[in-house]
């Protein structure tokens, strides 16, 4: 009796954990076994397994198989495990004669078709790209579906070889041949900052261009895209609250090559573009705030809108317990699900974009049409959202009215102005967005001088301005001075920012 090992791996939570597969051939009545809480596609797979290995001309001894895929405690799914068992079996007793294979560690992935063929499969890229996070495994070697090449290639440190079928993994592990670079930088327009590449597009499929008027909203707009603020549009049906929103992802600053390989994991899409996550508001609060069973994990909307950006359309539609629940995403930039046999926490850095009529019938600004809606109605429309919730956001914009010219500001104009903005802030030192400042960061990068802070304190005096609010007004304050190139926060940055405050 003999023993070889590959690996393969399994999500536990949001992270990829090594999975070590393992066979035996015992004497005893024919059959083929796989344990170690493998589930239904992988049960399955001992018949594409078998399939594959007939077609290639293995003849099954008169033995019985078992696999182990270890962990034996860690539930796993999916139907990429059928490389690595099909070469365990193929190989079986090779790799104790070949010393050089012994010092390796061989990862597997990969679904087989009947007659041999190697498949992709959706669940690889979060695995690859979460192995890849851990240094101990840059040095491992990986066996993948060549068809998938393009996309595995964009990652760094991935020591891989690509197969098209079962016959060529078997012949690669019997006989490593030397491994050409495959690494490829990503093919998007960059910006080198302080060494580091920062990447973005100059492809706008939504341009500002096309909204009339509502210059003020987009400035607003520009602003939030600038530190990440959180924004609310307040206006009549029509008035391009949504149109607006739609084309916020498109300036937004850039992002790193590590921030657009982690944001691929869910979208299984390489794009310079952040995410645009836009639910109804009929949907469940599983659906916005994920769910756990056991370890498997189901991510949100405000996981799924890490990094990039959450629209809620018609807000105050939205059930109550869903904006309570935000409070905490929005504050710490984290979620934790807790159920019984789980505790994940889900990274929720998001910018995050609201939108609201004025009243349940929409005309309460309307210049042109009459509010249907009595006051008592009104006040019971704008109180489904919480002053709590009020306070996470940092700015409020109430759109304009009336006929108004076509704007001559386009996307990529405020692109521009944005990515200006953003080299600032990183060679003054800062790591974070504007939104996102605290403690000794907030108060030496939003520093005010004499003048500005008597502004600040009135301000603060008259409408009973909160720490919090005090707070999210500053970093605003300091997005717009970015906007302006300036290094300190002048009185005109303050006042403006305070304009954007719900009084």
């Amino acid at each position: 009796m003999g023993l070889n090992i590959l690996y393969c791996a399994a999500l536990e939570g949001l992270e990829a954990k090594e999975v070590e597969a393992e066979i035996s051939f015992t004497k005893a009545l024919p059959s083929f076994q796989i344990t170690g809480l493998a589930g239904n596609a992988i049960q399955e797979s001992k018949q594409r397994v078998q399939s594959s290995l007939l077609a290639n001309g293995f003849k099954f001894p008169p033995l019985k198989i078992t696999v182990n895929l270890s962990p034996s405690d860690l539930p796993k799914q999916g139907s990429f495990y059928d490389l690595s068992i099909a070469l365990l079996i193929a190989l079986y007793g090779h790799f104790n004669e070949q010393e050089d294979n012994d010092e390796k560690t061989w990862f597997a992935f990969g679904e087989l078709g009947l007659d041999g063929r190697v498949k992709d499969t959706p669940a690889i890229y979060p695995l690859l790209f979460s192995l890849l996070s851990k240094h101990k495994n840059q040095q491992s070697f990986f066996l993948l579906p060549k068809s998938a090449e393009g996309f595995y290639s964009k990652i760094p440190h991935l020591k891989a070889y690509y197969i098209d079928t079962l016959q060529e993994g078997i012949e690669i592990l019997k006989n490593p041949p030397p491994l050409s670079p495959s690494y490829e930088e990503l093919p998007f327009l960059s910006e080198e900052i302080l060494g580091e590449k920062y990447y973005f597009s100059t492809d706008f499929p939504l341009d500002f261009k096309d909204i009339i008027g509502q210059e003020r909203a987009k400035r607003a707009a520009m602003i939030a895209a600038c530190g990440f603020h959180n924004i609310l549009f307040e206006g009549s049906a029509g008035s391009g609250k949504s149109m607006i929103a739609s084309r916020i992802p498109y300036i937004l600053p850039p992002l790193k090559g590590q921030e657009i390989l982690k944001m691929a994991s869910h979208t299984l899409q390489i794009s310079p573009f952040r995410a645009f996550r836009n639910p109804h508001n009929s949907a469940t609060k599983a659906a916005i705030l994920g769910s756990a069973v056991a370890q498997n994990v189901k991510p949100g909307e405000i996981t799924l809108a890490h990094l990039g950006v959450l629209f809620f359309d018609e807000l105050p539609h939205f059930p109550k317990t869903i904006l309570e629940s935000l409070r905490e995403p929005l504050q710490n930039h984290y979620f934790t699900i807790s159920r019984l046999h789980a505790k994940i926490t889900c990274p929720t850095d998001f910018l995050f974009v609201g939108a609201m009529n004025p009243c349940p019938c929409g005309n309460l600004l309307s210049i042109s049409k009459e509010c249907r809606c009595n006051q008592k109605e009104i006040n019971a429309y704008k109180n489904k959202i919480s002053e709590p919730f009020w306070d996470r956001l940092d700015m409020f914009v109430q759109m304009q009215e009336g006929l108004q010219e076509k704007s001559i500001m386009t996307s990529k104009e405020m692109q521009k102005q944005v990515l200006e903005a953003f080299k600032f802030q990183k060679q003054r030192g800062q790591d974070c967005f504007n939104a996102r400042l605290e403690g000794e960061e907030l108060a030496e990068f939003c520093c005010l001088g004499d003048e500005v802070k008597n502004v600040l304190e009135l301000a603060i005096e008259r409408f009973g301005i909160s720490l919090r609010q005090k707070h999210k007004i500053l970093c605003v304050a300091r997005s717009i001075a970015d906007l302006a190139q300036s290094k300190h926060i002048t009185k005109e940055h303050l006042l403006e920012s305070l304009s954007f405050r719900k009084v």
